[in-house]
């Protein structure tokens, strides 16, 4: 069974927070990672057969995000 799931990060204030973002993660996303960035949001897709490696997938990807966004918030300060 495969199991399909989409993350998206949309910023109203600073669309290219989320932009900026996904596209410095994308360069690690796995064959089963894809990322869409857009003007107002950025859309990571995962697919994988575990929930197990969906968990750990999401777990990676939301602590490189956090790390991500303190860089970008230093760098605008």
């Amino acid at each position: 069974m495969k199991i399909h799931s989409s993350i998206e990060f949309r910023d109203e204030n600073a669309s290219h927070i989320a932009a900026s973002i996904a596209k410095s993660l994308a360069p690690d996303n796995l064959k089963n990672m894809k990322t869409e960035v857009s003007d107002s949001s950025a859309i990571i897709y995962i697919e994988t057969e575990k929930i197990t490696s969906l968990i750990a997938t999401v777990d990676d990807l939301l602590m490189n995000v956090k790390i991500a966004e303190e860089v970008l918030e230093d760098l605008e300060q």
